[in-house]
């Protein structure tokens, strides 16, 4: 009996040590991963007409945990925001600078002194990456920027280095998941190869960022895969579908982001690169302009990501390997091009206003977490344009329907969209008030001849969301207006009164 207890005793205390032995490999594991900085990025893009003070951005991207975000230029409002913050940078050379960048090494010095020297002090910004274009090599391009990338790259690197900035602050080239593919006779990651009219100008790149140690980075988008193939397997977009599994020979995927990303890996060995850091700088799941394009989707997609890159496990090809990513994007941008589709301008995980558009948990676990909105956004008037319910004569009413989305947004009218359902006069109404939100609610940009009218009653219904715009900060612009003809009053008075004398 003693000696049971004995055992007994000594199982409890083995039961302990195990215990504490987990928990302080636990510890170590997360201390190690916030250390190296793994987490979740964003992309914080800037074509939107009413933009939010940067201010309060940077302010409720700390309350919700963002730890790294990508710009896809140097904007000075946005980054003397970030100064303090921590948040890691990515900071980005826009294409139209590519060639000039390309060909004048001291273009290059100039700006990296303006956008990376000058915010890279002790509590400046934390800037950890250059981007050297974005997408360069993108099909719809047709080798616009391939004759600059690379020699745009060498430039910044060199600048980077003069300025004693390389050995923490790494240039690399966010590419577009298009550059490589995996044949239709043998479609599978390990078949995988660089497109081959950018082959050997990708190669180049990709053993110079080794060269120095940086990154070779891609935009992922399983969305696009389900978006432009009607026969696309719906779940395997996701991270949790029940769909059948894709074999690969000892490798199984379960979903296409990992294909996709083990595309590239299998790319990279065939060059001797298979070791190389990958960084994901776009991916993410839009919430309108399309049938799949929706707030139940985007959180599906998102939290199953978040969850999938904070486990560790990595990908089939690289097991247990840290990834780090960026979500599109942050915010809402109502004026991108349309061009790929209705989906482009509704990306952001939150809205113009900087209201989140569904919950989200950034630390991976299984709670149904809010979170926290940009605080302090000041609006127009609460006044709408709607489609003037006296007015007969509407034969104008389609020119004017046009004209107005033309100008405005109404992506949220497409098939499969939030206001798809509005009929003929709410296609109106919304057309029309996104036109005079647009235009800062002057009167005289909702009359369409007569068709439409300002109304005080908000339109919108529990699906379809007609916005007030953000208010612009004209009185501070105003004042300042003053204030000048004052002094220049008070300058002519002294001036009269010292003739006079």
């Amino acid at each position: 009996m003693k000696l049971e207890i004995r055992k007994q005793k000594r199982y409890q205390i083995g039961r302990g040590s195990k215990f504490l032995y987990d928990s302080l490999l636990i510890l170590v594991i997360l201390f190690f991963l916030v250390w190296r900085g793994v987490g979740v990025g964003v992309n914080w893009g800037t074509m939107a007409s009413h933009q939010l003070p940067p201010e309060r951005v940077v302010e409720m991207m700390r309350e919700n945990g963002f730890d790294k975000v990508k710009l896809f230029e140097a904007d000075e409002r946005i980054l003397r925001a970030l100064i303090g913050s921590e948040i890691e940078v990515m900071v980005a050379v826009p294409n139209y600078m590519l060639q000039q960048m390309s060909e004048d090494p001291d273009f290059a010095v100039a700006w990296v002194d303006a956008n990376v020297t000058s915010y890279s002090y002790h509590g400046g910004v934390n800037i950890r990456y250059v981007a050297v274009g974005n997408e360069p090599f993108l099909r719809t391009y047709t080798n616009t920027y391939l004759p600059f990338t690379l020699p745009a790259l060498k430039n910044i690197q060199s600048a980077l280095d003069r300025a004693g900035l390389s050995p923490h602050v790494k240039a690399t080239v966010p590419f577009n998941a298009d550059i490589y593919f995996s044949p239709d006779s043998a479609p599978f990651p390990s078949a995988a190869d660089f497109r081959p009219d950018i082959r050997d100008a990708t190669i180049e790149i990709v053993h110079f960022l080794r060269s120095n140690a940086s990154p070779f980075t891609v935009n992922i988008y399983p969305f696009l895969s389900l978006y432009s193939n009607p026969f696309f397997p719906f779940d395997f977009a996701f991270f949790d579908g029940d769909n059948k599994s894709i074999r690969d020979g000892d490798f199984v995927y379960t979903n296409v982001f990992d294909a996709n990303l083990d595309t590239l890996v299998w790319a990279l060995r065939k060059i001797g690169c298979g070791d190389m850091e990958i960084v994901v700088g776009e991916v993410g799941w839009p919430t309108n302009g399309d049938e799949h394009a929706n707030l139940e989707n985007a959180r599906r997609f998102n939290q199953g990501l978040i969850r999938h890159v904070l486990s560790g496990d990595g990908t089939p090809a690289r097991k247990g390997n840290r990834m780090d990513v960026y979500l599109f994007s942050l915010i809402d941008e109502n004026l991108k091009s349309i061009e790929p589709g209705c989906f482009e301008r509704h990306w952001g995980i939150f809205e113009f206003d900087g209201k989140p558009k569904y919950e989200l948990d950034l630390k991976g676990s299984q709670e149904n977490k809010g979170l926290v909105p940009v605080e302090g956004v000041q609006y127009m008037f609460k006044r709408w344009c709607v489609l003037n319910p006296h007015a007969h004569n509407l034969q104008d009413l389609p020119k004017s329907i046009d004209y107005a989305c033309t100008m405005s947004d109404c992506t949220a009218l497409g098939y499969g969209s939030s206001c798809n359902h509005l009929g003929v006069q709410g296609n109106a109404s919304y057309a029309f008030n996104m036109y005079y939100q647009l235009q800062d609610q002057d009167s005289w940009d909702c009359d369409f001849s007569g068709l439409a009218t300002v109304t005080h009653e908000d339109p919108s219904d529990d699906k379809c969301r007609f916005p007030v715009m953000i208010a612009r900060h004209r009185p501070v612009v105003f004042h300042t207006t003053i204030l000048g003809i004052l002094i220049a009053v008070l300058e002519g008075c002294i001036v009269f009164l010292l003739l006079v004398s």
